[in-house]
């Protein structure tokens, strides 16, 4: 157990980073590598996809907490913007996660991956917005952020890789729709926590210390080591230039979805 617990603690020191840096809560990190790791711990393979998700959305709990106060220093958190996704958000990620406990592990899986190529193609297509384009109304925010909400509880992240794309898309600029990325991942954190919680609550073949979904011993490294480490990320976001942050984006997500792609 003692070299896990170093291991978790590793994941939250790169995830913290990584979060800090492109807003995306640091999920597309930790859930990959946790599934690999609570298959090293025999943990039982039918629920090591829900595991892995509901624990990476506690800890972003506090990498959200942490990035976004560095991003508020370079004022670059837009506190109206997150109001109006917030109530799409809360409801899309907690029907979201709910759903997620009766779906099998290896569709998930599937899903993420085809998620993570989109995602990755998005950003290195570097697509341009039409100028005269803005984020939409009180319906349109809504949707927008119950969408989020519910894909954010499916692949176990904090929502930026698609919060940062849609500002973008709805001409944010890039550094603002990081830092507003890393708000928003917060109320998906929280949502999506309780409902893997309730709705792994009596799931058979949990191992030992954990709150339904959520490995306790795997958040409390996690966490410790994100919270070192992504202000430190925010803090190099905004000495980077756009085009670049893109780039980076585009080749984490390229990564992540071919490790994936390999355990299918």
């Amino acid at each position: 157990m003692p070299e896990f617990l170093a291991a978790y603690l590793l994941l939250g020191l790169i995830a913290g980073f990584v979060a800090g840096l492109l807003g995306v809560g640091g999920g597309l990190i930790i859930v990959p590598v946790l599934i690999w790791l609570f298959d090293a711990q025999g943990i039982a393979t039918g629920i090591q996809p829900h595991l892995a998700l509901g624990t990476s959305l506690a800890s972003i709990l506090f990498t959200s907490l942490s990035s976004v106060r560095a991003h508020h220093r370079h004022d670059a958190v837009d506190w109206n913007v997150l109001k109006r996704f917030v109530p799409g958000i809360v409801a899309g990620t907690l029907c979201g996660a709910w759903l997620t406990a009766a779906i099998p592990a290896r569709p998930l899986k599937v899903f993420f991956v085809i998620f993570l190529f989109y995602a990755a193609l998005q950003m290195a297509l570097n697509f341009k917005p039409v100028p005269s384009r803005g984020l939409p109304g009180p319906i349109g925010m809504f949707g927008a952020g119950g969408l989020i909400g519910a894909v954010s509880s499916w692949v176990g992240i904090g929502g930026g890789t698609l919060s940062v794309p849609f500002q973008v898309w709805c001409n944010v600029p890039f550094h603002r729709a990081v830092g507003t990325s890393s708000a928003i991942g917060f109320p998906i954190a929280f949502a999506g926590m309780v409902g893997y919680i309730t709705g792994g609550w009596n799931s058979p073949d949990l191992p030992s210390y954990s709150l339904g979904f959520v490995s306790l011993p795997a958040l409390a490294g996690i966490a410790a080591g994100s919270i070192l480490t992504a202000p430190l990320g925010a803090r190099t976001a905004h000495s980077l230039p756009v085009t670049k942050l893109k780039r980076v984006f585009a080749i984490l997500l390229l990564l992540l979805a071919a490790r994936m792609l390999f355990t299918l």
